[in-house]
């Protein structure tokens, strides 16, 4: 399987809310991650964030759902690159306060930086936590 490839089954493996478990063949032992969002701040590896990602889509806010726009793979620097938004709804337990029935459709950038075995070893989330939790009704 080319890294291309496999970074497209951890993409969608993650965001389907998979967790862990769904996503770990697809990862280097290690794999770090890093956002720029307060939301994700106590996130430093993938495995964090896939668990995240799981309760995410199936406890916060079941059927979530996801649309690609764009992806793309720099052979040069093992580099994946998926832009979507997010589509989800406060609508079970978890999250900051009770369901509050609002939806966000929030746009994000995955940056994946696949190793030699064709894992992903860094994830970046390119994400405007803010605007997100604004519109589920959390800030």
């Amino acid at each position: 399987m080319s890294r291309f490839e496999n970074a497209k089954k951890f993409f969608d493996a993650c965001e389907t809310g998979a967790g862990w478990d769904g996503c770990k063949e697809f990862v280097a032992d290690g794999a770090t991650f890093l956002a720029q969002a307060e939301a994700l701040a106590e996130v430093k590896t993938v495995e964090t964030y896939c668990d995240w990602m799981k309760g995410l889509v199936h406890d916060i806010a079941p059927g979530a759902t996801y649309d690609l726009h764009a992806s793309a793979y720099d052979e040069e620097t093992s580099t994946a690159i998926f832009f979507a938004v997010f589509r989800g709804k406060h609508t079970g337990e978890g999250g900051p306060v009770l369901p509050t029935g609002k939806e966000t459709n929030s746009e994000y950038v995955y940056v994946l930086t696949m190793d030699d075995s064709g894992k992903v070893a860094k994830m970046v989330k390119v994400w405007n936590d803010g605007w997100a939790l604004k519109e589920l009704g959390w800030a």
